[in-house]
């Protein structure tokens, strides 16, 4: 791991939320602001996953054949300065552990929540001792499953946006604004402004008029 402010030791002193991985993996001016500014707005995308996360986030287990399945699991690696909750995780008999990761939406493959789901399987490796190859997100939209393989790539990743987080975190300032097609998906759009701040150069030009003094004899009638 790459050496960033809040880190001593090789360990994280500034601690990252898997929520705020998968955020920032989306759109890191998007986490930057509910991380920052403590902003959120919701949409009906957003509603709906409320309303689904609310059946799997009561804590719980239960026990069926070969599997007992724990819900709404409190997970954390002190190490990688990392925390968060499981939607739901699977104990099979033969000694596997599979985090499911609950998405209303569509999935996307190498998306922002085999970001969360893969922080999920890294910090189940540190409090079970056991290695953890594969996740799955279930996506509502879909109807179904779809697995999520935790090799090396995929752990890199979030230990590089973690370390981003952190920087984000520590600097206190807000990444620059994408404008991109995600900010049509974004519920959080009319927040960040995204096309009037990605116009660099006119809302300088107009900051320069705004607040530069003016000649005297401007005020002069």
């Amino acid at each position: 791991m790459t050496e960033v402010p809040g880190q001593a030791d090789g360990v994280p002193s500034m601690q990252v939320t898997l929520s705020a991985l998968e955020h920032h993996a989306y759109c890191p001016r998007q986490a930057g602001l509910i991380l920052l500014e403590d902003g959120y707005a919701d949409d009906a995308s957003t509603v709906r996953g409320t309303l689904m996360h609310q059946r799997v986030h009561e804590p719980g287990h239960e026990t069926r054949g070969a599997v007992r399945t724990l819900r709404a699991l409190p997970v954390w690696h002190d190490g990688l300065g990392l925390a968060g909750v499981c939607d739901v995780v699977e104990i099979h008999r033969d000694g596997r552990i599979i985090p499911i990761e609950h998405k209303s939406g569509s999935y996307q493959a190498g998306g922002p929540a085999d970001v969360q789901v893969t922080g999920q399987a890294m910090c189940l490796e540190a409090m079970f001792g056991r290695v953890i190859r594969q996740a799955m997100v279930y996506s509502a939209a879909d109807r179904r499953r779809h697995t999520v393989t935790i090799d090396a790539t995929a752990r890199q990743r979030v230990l590089t946006l973690a370390d981003e987080v952190r920087h984000t975190l520590a600097s206190a300032s807000l990444p620059e604004a994408v404008a991109d097609k995600r900010c049509r998906r974004c519920s959080m759009h009319d927040m960040c402004m995204p096309r009037v701040l990605a116009r660099k150069e006119t809302v300088q030009r107009a900051a320069t008029n705004l607040f530069s003094p003016q000649p005297e004899a401007a005020w002069d009638d």
